[in-house]
């Protein structure tokens, strides 16, 4: 059983979470509830912690999807890595199954393959772009599958879609909220 943390009434607390639910961003929530933008803020904030802390791990096996993405930044018309202050994030989505997903310091080989390692059961197929930063896991102990966008594209099974379309939607309903802040 959760114990209630909040000073807000359980008639305010129940139409925030109402609200959270339905996807309102915290300053609608805040304005339909009558509280403070600030207290909708953090009582949001404090729902995903609570739904985060809840979360099962899994590890991740099978054909297993890589990639980084980057969201934010204050440079809006520069793309891609070459974009500064933009927050990286790193993807693995199994095929037909979950997404693990971190905010990682950097894209390098000695950020990504430990996370790799730790998420993903050895001996599964796992697909990655050209970069060079997946270039280790051709000598650990996954099966190792390439995708050069340029050359050939989603044939037989061998894309990255998946996670491709992933980081879309992230980006897609992150943007409601006017992005979100590294911490």
């Amino acid at each position: 059983m959760y114990e209630r943390k909040s000073r807000l009434k359980v008639r305010p607390q129940t139409r925030l979470i109402a609200l959270f639910v339905a996807g309102a961003t915290a300053r609608a929530a805040a304005a339909l509830t009558g509280v403070q933008a600030n207290t909708a803020i953090r009582f949001f904030c404090g729902l995903r912690k609570l739904i985060a802390s809840k979360l099962p791990s899994h590890e991740l096996s099978g054909e297993v999807a890589a990639d980084e993405s980057y969201f934010g930044g204050v440079r809006k018309g520069h793309r891609s890595r070459g974009a500064a202050g933009k927050v990286a994030v790193f993807g693995l989505l199994k095929r037909q199954g979950k997404v693990y997903t971190a905010i990682i310091p950097n894209v390098k080989t000695e950020t990504i393959l430990p996370i790799i390692k730790e998420q993903v059961r050895p001996d599964s197929i796992v697909y990655t772009d050209t970069f060079g930063a997946y270039n280790a896991l051709d000598v650990a102990t996954f099966r190792h599958v390439r995708i050069n966008h340029s050359e050939r594209f989603a044939q037989q099974g061998n894309h990255i879609n998946g996670i491709e379309n992933f980081w879309n939607q992230a980006k897609r309903h992150l943007r409601r909220f006017n992005g979100i802040t590294k911490e």
